[in-house]
């Protein structure tokens, strides 16, 4: 598993194309409007490697059995949600912050539900493709991340003279109690 120090230098790696307030920066990592989230970011790394958060920050992998970061874990059973949100309360404590990396460690959890039960019934092979890429992932202590968003439709209208934002909204809250419906089936199934 990486180290806050590894992470923050394997950001400043990469090629970044990063613009603020209509200007580029060029050093994103250490700007000063950037860096505060960097930080909450890199706790979730620096937690981990402490003895005393180690059972909250890590788990151990079902594909390869090597301990790794929690938020590359795919939960297995109801102590790893339990110990799910003690980690993100941790977090939380420690950084007065969003950490960033919840919602993707949510996406793989309902995209390795779902794309399981996809091959199962259509014949496919998402979910082959998706645990390679979850151990690679796995492997190399990455961070992913989702987007959240919250579509309103026309915002001049109020949203019971607004259509779009009407079904807009029962499509988005509709497509997340599925997601939620599969985790907890597939939680279920955990013998």
């Amino acid at each position: 598993m990486m180290t806050r120090e590894e992470y923050i230098e394997s950001l400043r790696k990469l090629n970044l194309q990063v613009y603020f307030m209509g200007k580029k920066i060029d050093n994103p990592v250490d700007h000063p409007v950037i860096r505060p989230s960097l930080n909450s970011l890199a706790m979730t790394y620096e937690l981990a490697q402490h003895d005393e958060y180690k059972e909250l920050m890590t788990a151990k992998s079902h594909l390869t059995g090597k301990t790794i970061n929690r938020f590359c874990h795919i939960h297995q059973n109801t102590t790893d949600l339990m110990n799910k949100v003690k980690m993100q309360r941790l977090l939380g404590q420690k950084t007065a912050s969003c950490f960033q990396r919840c919602v993707g460690m949510d996406a793989f959890n309902a995209i390795y539900s779902t794309t399981y039960d996809m091959d199962q019934e259509l014949g496919t092979e998402y979910h082959k493709r998706f645990v390679k890429y979850l151990e690679m992932v796995q492997e190399r202590d990455l961070v992913v991340d989702g987007a959240m968003t919250d579509p309103k439709g026309d915002r001049n209208l109020s949203l019971h003279n607004n259509p779009t934002q009407i079904s807009t909204f029962v499509l988005w809250r509709c497509a997340k109690m599925v997601l939620w419906c599969a985790e907890l089936r597939r939680i279920k199934q955990v013998p």
